[in-house]
């Protein structure tokens, strides 16, 4: 299994930005699809976007809006999280996880390694 660690998150106000990022290590991170969630407090994880080398998918596009973006950098085998114009209701914990393979799933348990999270907070 690989190791990912999530860097980025932090206090922001709203209509800020905020990058978060998910560093592959122990793997070749082209192997892998790399999922970001995002879990609300007393609520069940929840998929917000995949990348893999082949293809990006999104699963909340309603409550992201086109605010949140995902991107990756192989040669620093990191994928990165943008999220634009944050809301209060954004305010969440941020995981990055890995499976094998390129395809994408919505599901946490299809996923076999996991990132620590990250804290997001939206407020003034």
């Amino acid at each position: 299994q690989v190791q990912l660690v999530e860097s980025g998150g932090g206090l922001v106000q709203p209509g800020g930005s905020l990058r978060l990022s998910c560093e592959v290590s122990g793997g070749n991170a082209r192997d892998y699809a790399v999922g970001w969630f995002r879990q609300f407090p007393g609520k069940e994880r929840e998929a917000v976007l995949c990348y893999s080398s082949t293809r990006t998918s999104a699963y909340v596009e309603d409550s992201i809006e086109g605010r949140f973006a995902i991107s990756g950098d192989y040669t620093r085998s990191t994928i990165f999280l943008q999220m634009y114009n944050l809301e209060a209701g954004d305010t969440a914990t941020y995981s990055c996880a890995a499976k094998p393979g390129t395809a994408c799933s919505g599901f946490a348990s299809a996923y076999e390694s996991w990132g620590q999270g990250t804290q997001v907070i939206v407020s003034s």
